[in-house]
């Protein structure tokens, strides 16, 4: 399962969202990490970050449609 860590009013994560679409990645859960304090603080300088929770490993932004999928094929 993917997530993918964000705030409300990102640009950043706007363009994150787009590079999925663009990469067609799979079914992702959006998280919004605004209202949650561990999330923040684990995530808050760093969003946004796509997360594969079955490899335990993260994708911190920027990447771009190639590097999305290139980390998606990485065992």
């Amino acid at each position: 399962m993917l997530i993918l860590f964000q705030r409300d009013d990102c640009h950043l994560c706007d363009l994150a969202l787009a590079v999925l679409a663009q990469a067609r990645a799979p079914e992702f859960e959006s998280v919004f990490i605004d209202e949650d304090a561990g999330l923040e603080e684990r995530y808050g300088v760093r969003v946004p970050v796509l997360r594969d929770e079955a490899r335990g490993v993260e994708l911190d932004w920027p990447f771009d449609a190639a590097k999305l999928a290139a980390w998606l094929c990485d065992p």
